[in-house]
């Protein structure tokens, strides 16, 4: 049978997730498809986005989506973000980059060993205390050092802009009911949330399954995030807040693009993932872009899929095979 419409991209086609335009932001605009390229139509005219150059487009208020758009973002390994209004929600969907399982299986191998979580864990800690030793300190010792390190890092905010801080004051139901830094802070964070969420599943790694958050169905993508949130949301919150601009959330949007461009925030995100997953960023991955379907065996071998092992020329018993 022959499958109408043509044919998706291999994955060695696409750009890689550390090589892309973080992310961007529409509403109130048709998003549909030409060729390759998301187009955006609204009352100012169309705009053409190579879809496959993006890590993640960013679906606001008052978007219309057609089919034909969402294929091609899920062929090109873009993560669709719904985001609600002034972006405090959002929700994802779509295929990552790669083909291959084992970033996942390595993070499901640590994140359920309480020694090796507690090792990515302390990991995560050392990135932001580069300075000091963190490998023999508890959970409970790690999030003492980081509550104090981000109030340290607000006052000092707050000192440098002029911009008076009081506490985190997130209201995802009304964002108009916070002052300005807090909006700043929710739509800033909502970005990033964005693109890590975007990277996490671009690489086969699970959102949900978090060594620092637990629980939520994107726990891991908040432990990624909180890499980063010092020298990117933190410091853009109190810039817009002290700017005095009407639109907190979409300057916040455009700062935050631009701090994650200046910091090479996307590239490093990948590096860090592979770092702590698979303990080395610069590992050959080449593999993960081939489609595979295997079949686990025990005494951690692999066997080729496609194969009917009932068949005494594949070299298992027919006792030893179940019969589908």
């Amino acid at each position: 049978m022959t499958i109408p419409g043509a044919p998706p991209p291999a994955p060695m086609e696409l750009v890689r997730a550390g090589e892309r335009v973080s992310f961007l932001y529409v509403e109130h605009v048709l998003v549909s498809r030409q060729d390759s390229a998301v187009t955006l139509t609204s009352d100012r005219g169309v705009v053409h986005v190579p879809a496959a150059q993006l890590s993640c487009l960013l679906i606001g208020p008052g978007c219309r989506v057609t089919h034909h758009a969402v294929m091609l973002l899920a062929e090109s390994g873009t993560s669709a973000v719904w985001v609600g209004e002034k972006g405090v929600r959002f929700y994802a969907a779509g295929r990552g980059l790669t083909r291959s399982s084992r970033m996942l299986e390595a993070q499901a191998r640590l994140v359920t060993n309480e020694r090796s979580r507690l090792a990515v864990a302390r990991a995560m800690y050392a990135m932001r205390f580069p300075d000091e030793d963190v490998s023999a300190l508890t959970m409970q010792q790690l999030r003492g050092r980081e509550g104090a390190r981000v109030r340290r890092l607000y006052r000092q905010h707050s000192e440098r802009t002029g911009v008076p801080w009081r506490r985190r004051d997130y209201r995802p139901d009304d964002f108009e009911a916070s002052d300005d830094v807090n909006k700043a802070l929710s739509a800033a964070n909502s970005a990033l949330y964005g693109v890590v969420h975007a990277t996490v599943v671009a690489l086969g790694c699970a959102t949900g399954l978090g060594f620092v958050h637990t629980g939520g169905d994107l726990a891991f993508v908040h432990d990624i995030a909180d890499l980063y949130k010092a020298e990117s949301s933190i410091p853009v919150a109190f810039d817009v807040a002290s700017a005095g601009v009407t639109d907190v959330g979409a300057h916040s949007r455009r700062q935050m693009r631009d701090a994650m461009v200046e910091r090479h925030i996307l590239e490093r995100c990948v590096a860090d993932i592979r770092r702590l997953i698979l303990g080395d960023a610069a590992q050959d991955l080449s593999d993960e872009w081939e489609n595979v379907l295997a079949l686990w065996d025990t005494g951690g071998r692999v066997l080729a899929g496609g194969v009917n092992y009932g068949d005494p020329a594949s070299g298992d018993s027919p006792d030893t095979v179940a019969d589908w």
